[in-house]
């Protein structure tokens, strides 16, 4: 199992509305890195779900209920050639009791070289395991570690 972070801005598509939603297809990502990242993305990973530019913190947990597949808002390309862009499509799992704020993840010095913090703009990345376990634990109201 691989894992995950999304990111979005809450009042364009936040946590309520996913999980009002149900199931999302995450379309749109426009930067050929984050697109490799949806791309690797496998059924049954796990992705932190993060709330970006107004209050930052990451507020639950999501699951890949579907692989990568071309991304149906994309523009067409010329000459017919079939789009770059992909989506995957992700369930909401697990609300966190408690969001964890981008300051509480930047002050811990395990997650120093998360992706969160060394590639802030990217908008899907991958998360290592050990920094997913340290979230969640955050996430579900769990002792600060170390």
């Amino acid at each position: 199992m691989n894992y995950w972070l999304v990111k979005t801005e809450p009042e364009k598509y936040g946590w309520s509305h996913f999980t009002a939603q149900g199931r999302a297809v995450w379309d749109g990502v426009r930067n050929y890195q984050a697109r490799n990242n949806l791309a690797a993305m496998q059924l049954g990973d796990q992705v932190l779900f993060y709330h970006s530019v107004s209050n930052p913190a990451v507020v639950g947990v999501a699951t890949v209920m579907r692989e990568a597949y071309e991304d149906p808002t994309a523009p067409a390309e010329p000459n017919g050639k079939p789009t770059p862009w992909c989506v995957v499509e992700l369930e909401p799992t697990l609300v966190f009791t408690q969001p964890v704020p981008l300051a509480q993840i930047k002050a811990e010095p395990m997650l120093a070289n998360m992706g969160l913090i060394k590639q802030s703009r990217l908008s899907v990345m991958p998360v290592k395991p050990d920094e997913f376990d340290q979230i969640l634990g955050w996430g579900m109201g769990e002792a600060r570690k170390g």
